[in-house]
């Protein structure tokens, strides 16, 4: 069922497209590229051989992983594809 002026579906499409960008997002954050580091790049602690080959391009102990995923951080909350805004322009 559609309103307005949208054709059928294309209200599941638009949430459809967002969590695929979201999932992107993620996928592409949580990809670490390069050379492990033996060391950590904040403390500089030594991370164990374990962790550098089962997360290859690991630049953090898991310490100060586990802090840096615990830290809160704002992101906009914009939904660009069903912005009324950007519709009455």
């Amino acid at each position: 069922m559609a309103g307005g002026w949208a054709r059928d579906g294309a209200v599941n499409e638009q949430i459809e497209a967002s969590v695929n960008d979201e999932l992107a997002r993620l996928k592409a954050r949580r990809a670490p590229v390069g050379e492990s580091l033996s060391h950590c790049a904040e403390c500089e602690e030594p991370i164990p051989e374990r962790r550098r080959t089962a997360i290859p391009g690991v630049k953090l102990c898991i310490e100060c992983q586990q802090e840096r995923d615990g830290a809160y951080k704002a992101r906009g909350g914009i939904n660009r594809r069903g912005s009324k805004d950007s519709q009455l322009k």
